[in-house]
C-alpha cells in the first residue's frame, strides 16, 4: 500500500528478501532503503561463479487409453422417424434403477448378450433422470449411470452388434432412457 511504513520485523524480512534476489539488469536496479538497525548487506557474488541450470522435472506419463470409437450412425431415415414418433416398441428392456455403477455395468453386459442371443432388434435401456434438485439450478446434470453408459456401450464386447444408440421417446422414458438398436442377425449357410 502506498505510504505505509514497514515495522521493524517487516523491514528485516524485506532486507533478507532483497539479499536473496539477483537483479535482472544491475543498471536498472533501484537502491533499496536499508534501515539503520538492519545488518549490512552481503557482498555480491563474483561474476565468475556459474549458476547451475534448473533441472526440468518430467511429469509422469499419462495412462494410455484406447481412442473412443466414433458413434455409429447406421440407421436410415425411416428408423429415426419411427423412433422420434415413439412407434417402435422395444423387444427387450433393461432397468438400471437402484444399481451401483459396477452392478449396472454387469447387468447391461449380460442383458445385451441375452438380447443378441434372442434376436432382439431394439433394447430399451432405462437409466433414470437426474434428481430434480440438481436440474432446477444451473445446467442440467446427468446421473452417474447415465453418464457412464455411453462409454460402456462404446467399449462393450457387443459393440460390433450395436447399430446405433438413440434417446428414447417420452412414452418410453424420454431423457431417462435410451434405445439401443442392434444389427440384424446374420445366418451363415
Amino acid at each position: 500500500m502506498p505510504g505505509r511504513r514497514l515495522g521493524a520485523e517487516e523491514r528485516a524480512l524485506w532486507a533478507r528478501v532483497i539479499e536473496s534476489v539477483n537483479p535482472i539488469a544491475p543498471a536498472r536496479a533501484a537502491p533499496a532503503e536499508t534501515p539503520a538497525s538492519a545488518p549490512p548487506p552481503k557482498p555480491a557474488l563474483p561474476k565468475s561463479r556459474v549458476r547451475a541450470a534448473p533441472v526440468a522435472v518430467k511429469p509422469p506419463p499419462l495412462a494410455k487409453t484406447p481412442p473412443r470409437p466414433e458413434p455409429s450412425n447406421t440407421l436410415d431415415g425411416s428408423w429415426d422417424r419411427r423412433l422420434g414418433k415413439g412407434v417402435v416398441s422395444p423387444d427387450f428392456a433393461v432397468d438400471l434403477h437402484g444399481h451401483t455403477l459396477e452392478s449396472a455395468h454387469r447387468l447391461l453386459d449380460a442383458s445385451l448378450e441375452r438380447a443378441i442371443a434372442d434376436g432382439a432388434r431394439v433394447v430399451l435401456l432405462i437409466t433414470g433422470k437426474a434428481p430434480k434438485s440438481q436440474s432446477l439450478g444451473g445446467p442440467p446434470k446427468r446421473g452417474l449411470i447415465r453418464a457412464a453408459v455411453g462409454d460402456w456401450i462404446a467399449y462393450s464386447r457387443h459393440g460390433s452388434a450395436i447399430a446405433a444408440v438413440r434417446n428414447a421417446h417420452p412414452r418410453h422414458g424420454g431423457a431417462g432412457a435410451l434405445y439401443i438398436i442392434l444389427k440384424r442377425g446374420r445366418t451363415v449357410s
